[in-house]
């Protein structure tokens, strides 16, 4: 079988059983040189509340690997209390954020923060955020956000959510969960594989391949309505959505004309067009966000990477270092490209810088697959095999932090990272 293909058949043998609704749990493996020492106080108002507030906070930025938690012994503190910034910069807190919690009118939850620069003496920001008592996390993840922001210039991730692919008792299930792997619900359900989910560009749907009809159908779901769309049902294979960076069109492989190659097609499935004319197999197409699409192909002998223009032409060959280099991800910043090479025999997570075309190795495993950019272009989620199931990593860009997320006795797959949340 060919390399290229049989990897995609891979993927579904290397599947065990799982639980069907567990949760992602996160274990961090790898941190930066330099992290930002921060206090989170507790916040005051409804103690329960705000202890999930406040400890959603402390977890997200502990995880990302950049910053260092600062013991605040327990101490409560509201927007507007006054702070004793020598006091704080004694203890080593370059930065503290305070915050309180109270019932609006209207009976939700009203969560308030202020951030501040105990180095400076000054306040750096601060917001209000409503909502639900169901949805305290994620009042803690949009707080996380913005101190991230203010402090390390770059958006946060904390309230984006991640998909990935999980089987249990023979059944497959899509899961949709917080990007801490918490709260994970099941957004489709199938007795056959599911594969290559990745979310439109507006966090609203998901791209993916279901092989329910006994072969490989691109569908495209709504995460609100559950509604499904056939994109692709041609003779033989349907495979590898991408999204384009309108979220108007989906890039896809189709063998409908012999072999795998490349077409776009609007995301209610109309508009069929060809976008690559090859001899070989191409395939794994995703879009850049200056609209060219990235792919991989056989057609110079081994597996390597291309880039196309969205509506075709000649391909450019981007690859040269190896002779298996796989599943191109463009950033969402346009600076770099992560894929799959092989080395030595192993399947490894490497990055490209586009400008100096300077490629890195991020990992030290055998055998990565499916890389997914954060929206903010840091970090990369990818699916890999530990002890023999599959379990989920996210390494940042440059390789320094990394992070392990694991389901409880089971083998997880096909890791998709959406969209900041508007």
């Amino acid at each position: 079988m060919h390399l290229i293909t049989r990897r995609i058949f891979l993927v579904l043998t290397l599947f065990v059983a799982t639980l069907a609704h567990a949760q992602l749990s996160i274990e961090i493996t790898g941190a930066g040189a330099n992290r930002i020492p921060v206090a989170i106080a507790e916040f005051a108002g409804d103690v329960t509340a705000s202890r999930i507030v406040s400890a959603t906070i402390r977890s997200d930025l502990e995880r990302s690997g950049l910053f260092r938690l600062i013991d605040t012994n327990g101490v409560a503190l509201d927007e507007n209390s006054p702070i004793n910034h020598a006091d704080w910069k004694s203890k080593g807190a370059d930065a503290l954020a305070a915050g309180s919690l109270a019932r609006s009118p209207d009976g939700r939850m009203e969560a308030r923060f202020r951030l501040y620069d105990t180095q400076k003496g000054v306040m750096l920001g601060g917001k209000a955020f409503v909502t639900g008592n169901d949805q305290l996390r994620a009042a803690g993840h949009r707080i996380a956000d913005e101190i991230y922001e203010k402090l390390t210039g770059e958006k946060g991730i904390f309230s984006t959510r991640i998909a990935y692919v999980v089987k249990s008792r023979g059944q497959f299930l899509l899961q949709i969960a917080d990007a801490d792997g918490q709260g994970a619900a099941t957004a489709l359900t199938s007795a056959e594989p599911i594969i290559s989910p990745v979310w439109s560009p507006d966090g609203g749907r998901l791209a993916y391949v279901s092989f329910e009809k006994k072969k490989p159908v691109i569908y495209v779901h709504s995460i609100a309505t559950g509604q499904r769309t056939i994109v692709a049902n041609f003779k033989g294979s349907n495979s590898a959505p991408g999204w384009s960076p309108d979220g108007r069109r989906l890039a896809v492989v189709l063998s409908k004309d012999g072999h795998s190659q490349i077409y776009s097609v609007n995301a209610d499935g109309s508009g069929l067009q060809r976008v690559t004319q090859s001899s070989g197999i191409d395939t794994e197409p995703r879009y850049s966000v200056d609209g060219n699409i990235y792919f991989t192909s056989d057609r110079g002998g081994s597996p390597q990477i291309y880039r196309v223009g969205a509506s075709g032409g000649d391909a450019q060959r981007v690859s040269f270092e190896g002779s298996y280099n796989v599943s191109p991800r463009p950033s969402p910043d346009g600076k770099t490209l992560a894929f799959i090479t092989r080395r030595e025999g192993r399947f490894q997570l490497a990055v490209m810088d586009l400008a100096s075309r300077q490629v890195q190795v991020l990992t030290d495993s055998n055998k990565d697959e499916s890389p997914s950019f954060a929206p903010n272009s840091r970090m990369i989620l990818i699916a890999t095999e530990m002890g023999g199931r599959g379990v989920l990593s996210a390494v940042s860009s440059d390789g320094r932090i990394k992070q392990r997320l694991t389901v409880a006795a089971g083998d997880v797959r096909e890791p998709a990272w959406g969209p900041f949340i508007k």
